[in-house]
């Protein structure tokens, strides 16, 4: 599959978009299907991912308790609280918790797109929409890896 991360990522994001317009559901974020089908054969990075995406969201109830967020500052909040869940899952964490390697969190946006999907549709919803999607995408992308 490493032969097709470019066309992955495409046909990732044309599903992400077909998606959207048949449900007008969100899976994480239009790119985020795409990407996470690269890192199909790292589960535990995709978990690290989602457990990032989680704490950002917990951050953002936590926060709009006391600061008023919404639109793009609840946006630009996300992403810069899931990329800092993002740095701490490579830098901090892997000196002080004994976690696997592998479990580190994919790219430093993905997190915070997901987190802000979950804050606007919910997270079993996001969730249900983000892994319809990223399996259509790696078996389509596998299909036709298959036929080249």
């Amino acid at each position: 599959m490493q032969r097709m991360s470019y066309e992955i990522t495409f046909i990732g994001l044309l599903l992400s978009l077909l998606y959207i317009g048949i449900t007008g559901l969100y899976p994480g974020g239009i790119i985020v299907p795409g990407y996470l089908v690269l890192f199909a054969d790292q589960p535990a990075r995709i978990a690290g991912t989602l457990v990032a995406a989680l704490l950002t969201l917990l951050c953002f109830k936590f926060a709009s308790q006391y600061l008023i967020i919404f639109g793009r500052r609840r946006f630009v909040f996300m992403v810069l609280v899931g990329g800092i869940w993002a740095l701490l899952s490579l830098q901090v964490f892997p000196s002080c918790l004994p976690l696997s390697p592998e479990f580190r969190v994919i790219g430093w946006v993905i997190p915070g797109l997901i987190a802000n999907s979950f804050e606007r549709q919910g997270v079993m919803v996001t969730m249900a929409s983000l892994v319809t999607v990223t399996v259509a995408a790696y078996l389509l992308g596998r299909a036709l890896y298959a036929m080249l």
